[in-house]
């Protein structure tokens, strides 16, 4: 409703063409005539100065060009709710009334008949009946209030992008809908208690809340948070979070907290929501963050905090370090991690060496970058890290004299993994674990797969020449006697479909009927089904020396 100006006007939000602002002044402006209103602006670059004209303050602005002065008219303060649905559905009582004409409507000079609107009007009164596209009409329509009860079958609403200026009227709102579930009041610049306020029933049974781009502090959040019992994700990206507070007693039934977008002043602030029970995915994009830490676990031991998260996200973010993958393996329930857009990944010229460092850091890791991570995959990559820094390890004082290995301090911090990966070939909770045999009353030892590397194996980063990149194979065809073993040289980084097209050259098989798999030459009988025709056969771990069996 353009050109009107209400009495609460201060503090309002407006439409003014298709840019969002809060009004800051209402009055007049010397040396003009009549009543201006003083904006401050959602996007800075549609102001012209911070609230001065003529060296008067007439407003402040945070920022310095953020604000400018309008005229009422180009001001949009928005319309009830209830009125938005009678406009989109047609729900005004006094039509049908008038001149006596009740089920026609005026096209021009042709008056047409809608048969049946008698019962389309009754159950478009019936507003719990719409709540399906009920956030369609609210998303975008320039909405502030709700006035009228018996909402119940209303479960989600979306009131995005709208003119909402105080929580007070989201709670308002909310009370209106007992059962609501879901709301997205995104986009809203909202003024939010400053003080603890007395705990409403309206979020009773909401489980789910975005608060994206509404300028909330993480403080007003814990402020508000005692009106939310039972929910479960809690989305507050893009707002004026810079500092966390522990959340004591509030948000202990949170599932996924999305803090992505806000300018973290420093990484240990994680430390005050580390200890949320139920909290399964932390979304932390584009926060600033470069650090990671948890002071609470000992090389190779799992944290307190965060017992619950499964999904980790910290794409674009300043982590540069190797230490702090290494901080993410102390996370006791991490399975999913994303890490795209740090400095980090700059360190590797070669994606793959990247990802199979990240796998072999962090134990339980299930899901890297969307990519999940298979049993052979996993093997691979902890066994050529394993190899690769055998060296620095025995270097640091590593031996494979079990009383002689005694790595550094700095090794161990560099590497908490590797002692894990590199044990004796008996795993144990300090040296060796027993299983003992009811029936028997003895005892068995427990095998670990790699055991300490041995000094054939032990290998340092090779510059990446064709040289240092092909391997010497023996082709074998275990069922067909009479094809003799051909020795091959093959890269690395040859796809498995690729061997598939040079078998047909040899054996005029075609490769869609051909299955590989390989025998390492250490572990003489024990096969590896190369299963995937679009991974190179460095994925496998195939080293000099091992068999590639060929079955049809």
């Amino acid at each position: 409703m353009a050109g009107w100006v209400p009495a609460d006007a201060l503090g309002r939000r407006v439409l003014c063409g298709t840019e969002y602002g809060t009004v800051r002044y209402v009055g007049s402006v010397p040396p003009t005539a009549g009543i201006w209103l003083g904006v401050e602006w959602d996007d800075p670059q549609r102001g012209k100065h911070d609230g001065t004209y003529e060296g008067t303050q007439y407003f402040k602005c945070r920022h310095p060009r953020g604000g400018s002065f309008i005229r009422p008219n180009k001001a949009n303060f928005g319309v009830d709710f209830l009125t938005a649905i009678k406009g989109r559905y047609g729900l005004n009582e006094n039509q049908n009334g008038q001149n006596g004409i009740e089920n026609t409507c005026v096209f021009g000079n042709k008056t047409v008949e809608f048969v049946g609107r008698d019962s389309i009007e009754k159950k478009q009164r019936q507003l719990t009946d719409i709540y399906p596209i009920l956030p369609y009409l609210i998303q975008n329509q320039n909405l502030i209030l709700i006035s009228e009860k018996g909402r119940s079958d209303i479960r989600h609403i979306d009131l995005s992008k709208n003119l909402v200026s105080c929580w007070d009227t989201v709670i308002d709102i909310a009370s209106q809908v007992p059962n609501l579930e879901t709301l997205d009041i995104s986009g809203n610049k909202m003024k939010f208690p400053s003080t603890s306020i007395s705990v409403s029933n309206a979020f009773s049974k909401l489980t789910t809340l975005a608060l994206n781009q509404t300028g909330i502090t993480w403080t007003e959040v814990l402020l508000c948070a005692p009106g939310w019992p039972v929910l479960e994700e809690l989305y507050l990206t893009s707002n004026n979070i810079t500092v966390l507070e522990r959340p004591d007693h509030v948000l202990q039934t949170l599932k996924l907290l999305d803090l992505s977008n806000n300018q973290l002043l420093d990484g240990s602030q994680l430390h005050l929501i580390g200890h949320l029970p139920r909290l399964e995915q932390l979304i932390l994009t584009n926060n600033g963050i470069s650090s990671v830490r948890f002071p609470d676990a000992e090389f190779g031991c799992k944290t307190k905090m965060f017992p619950s998260l499964k999904r980790l996200a910290i794409n674009d973010n300043k982590i540069s370090q190797w230490s702090e993958i290494n901080e993410l393996d102390k996370l006791p329930s991490l399975q999913v991690l994303e890490c795209r857009n740090n400095p980090l990944m700059d360190t590797e010229k070669n994606p793959e060496t990247l990802r199979q460092l990240i796998i072999a850091k962090i134990s339980q890791l299930e899901v890297l970058n969307k990519s999940e991570i298979f049993p052979d995959e996993r093997r691979g990559a902890e066994l050529d890290y394993r190899k690769i820094f055998g060296k620095a390890w025995l270097a640091a004082g590593g031996h494979w004299d079990p009383e002689r290995n005694k790595p550094s301090e700095e090794f161990l911090a560099a590497h908490p993994r590797y002692p894990s990966l590199c044990l004796s070939k008996y795993k144990s909770n300090s040296e060796v674990a027993f299983l003992w045999c009811s029936h028997l009353c003895t005892c068995a030892f427990l095998y670990l797969e790699y055991g300490v590397p041995e000094e054939g194996e032990l290998k340092g980063q090779q510059p990446l020449t064709l040289k240092n990149q092909l391997l010497t194979l023996t082709i074998k065809c275990p069922d067909n006697p009479e094809q003799k073993p051909v020795e091959k040289k093959l890269p690395e980084s040859m796809t498995v479909q690729r061997v598939k097209g040079l078998l047909y050259r040899l054996l005029k098989i075609p490769g869609s009927e051909l299955k590989l798999s390989y025998e390492s030459s250490k572990l003489k009988g024990k096969e590896v089904e190369l299963d995937n025709d679009l991974k190179p056969l460095q994925f496998y771990s195939i080293e000099n020396g091992d068999s590639v069996l060929v079955r049809w």
